[in-house]
C-alpha cells in the first residue's frame, strides 16, 4: 500500500506540473499575441499554439485512459473538457481509440488503418481512384505534407459525429465546449489582425497541430505487422508485435506525451506516463524470455520506416502496365 501510494503521488505531481507548464505556455502565447499586434511575427505565436494544443491532446488521451484522476467518471469529464478545448469530440475519439486498443493493426477492426486519403493496406490502395489514386501512388512522400491538414480533419470528424442522428453521449456538452473554444480563438484573431494575416495565423496553427499530432502517433504502429481479420493471437503477442517504441528517454516522453512507450502503453493502458519507463525494462526482459519480437528504434528511423511502408502499399494503386520498359518505349 505504501508503494502504491508513492506511485500515485508521483503521477499526481507529474500531471500537476505538466498542467502548470502548459498553462504558463498558453499565458505566454496570449501575452505575445497582445503585445505583437499586427505583425507577421504572430505566425510564431500560431505555431506555439499548435504545439500547446498538441500537449493538451496528450493529457486528454491520458485522462481518457484514466491515468490522471482517481475515478473513471472524473477522468472522463476531464478528458471531455480537454478534448473539447482543442476542438475534438471526446465521444468520437474515445470510441475510435477503444476499438484501436482492442485490435491494433487488425484488418476490419482497427479504425486507425481504415482508408482516409492514406491507404494502410494494399486492398484499399488497389481501390483508389481519381485524386486519391494520385495521392496513394505517392503517399509515403506526401504523408507529412498531408499531416498539415490533419488538424482540420480531426475537427471535421468531430463535428460530423456530434451532428449525426445517432445517440451521442454528452453531445451538447461537447458542442458547447468546442464552440466556446472556436469563439475564443477566432474572435481575437479576426478582430485584431488584418484578414490575410488572420487566415495565415489559423493556417499555421492548424498545420503545426496536425503535423505534431500525426508525427507523434504515426510511429506507434505504421509499418508494423498487419493482422488478418481472422487471425488468432493472444493478447500479449497481439499488442507487442504491432507496437513500436521510440528511443530517447525523458525528452522523447515529453515530446511525444508518453507515446514513445507504445508497447507498454498497449499492455497497460491505464498506467500513468511517469511509470512507463520502468515497465519497459520488465516487458523487454519478458519478451526476450518468450522470444516475442520487441521493436524499438529512433524517432528519425521510425519516420523512414513509415514512409517506406506507405510507399510500398501505394504501389498497389499503380497501373500494372506502368513498368519502366513501357515508360521507356513511350519516350522513344
Amino acid at each position: 500500500m505504501v508503494r502504491e501510494s508513492g506511485l500515485l503521488r508521483r503521477a499526481t505531481w507529474f500531471y500537476v506540473m505538466t498542467a502548470c507548464v502548459i498553462a504558463v505556455a498558453l499565458g505566454g502565447a496570449i501575452t505575445g499575441f497582445v503585445l505583437l499586434g499586427q505583425s507577421w511575427f504572430q505566425l510564431l505565436i500560431a505555431g506555439a499554439l499548435g504545439l500547446i494544443f498538441t500537449q493538451v491532446a496528450f493529457l486528454a488521451h491520458e485522462a481518457a485512459h484514466r491515468q490522471i484522476l482517481a475515478t473513471g467518471p472524473s477522468n472522463d469529464r476531464l478528458a471531455r473538457v480537454l478534448a473539447g478545448s482543442i476542438g475534438m469530440s471526446y465521444s468520437w475519439w474515445d470510441s475510435k481509440h477503444s476499438r484501436h486498443h482492442a485490435n491494433p493493426n487488425r484488418v476490419g477492426k482497427d479504425p486507425d488503418i481504415e482508408v482516409d486519403t492514406i491507404s494502410f493496406i494494399e486492398e484499399d490502395a488497389v481501390g483508389a481512384r481519381g485524386l486519391r489514386r494520385f495521392i496513394t501512388m505517392r503517399q509515403g512522400w506526401l504523408f507529412f505534407p498531408l499531416l498539415t491538414l490533419e488538424g482540420l480533419n480531426l475537427h471535421l470528424h468531430s463535428f460530423k459525429h456530434l451532428f449525426n442522428k445517432q445517440q451521442v453521449k454528452g453531445r451538447w456538452t461537447e458542442l458547447a465546449i468546442i464552440m466556446a473554444r472556436f469563439v475564443l480563438l477566432l474572435v481575437p484573431v479576426f478582430m485584431f489582425l488584418p484578414l490575410g494575416m488572420a487566415f495565415a495565423f489559423l493556417g499555421v496553427q492548424f498545420a503545426v497541430f496536425g503535423v505534431y499530432m500525426g508525427a507523434s502517433f504515426a510511429p506507434n504502429h505504421k509499418g508494423m505487422p498487419v493482422i488478418a481479420h481472422d487471425a488468432k493471437l493472444d493478447f500479449f503477442s497481439k499488442q507487442v508485435r504491432t507496437s513500436r517504441n521510440i528511443r530517447g528517454g525523458w525528452w522523447a516522453t515529453i515530446l511525444m506525451g508518453g507515446l514513445n512507450y507504445q508497447v507498454e502503453h498497449h499492455l497497460f493502458p491505464n498506467m500513468a506516463r511517469p511509470h512507463l519507463s520502468k515497465a519497459r525494462t520488465i516487458v523487454k526482459e519478458y519478451c526476450e524470455t518468450l522470444e516475442v519480437p520487441y521493436t524499438e528504434t529512433s524517432l528519425i528511423r521510425s519516420y523512414a520506416i513509415v514512409i517506406e511502408y506507405l510507399n510500398r502499399v501505394g504501389l498497389a494503386a499503380r497501373d500494372p502496365f506502368d513498368c519502366p520498359v513501357r515508360a521507356e518505349y513511350r519516350r522513344a
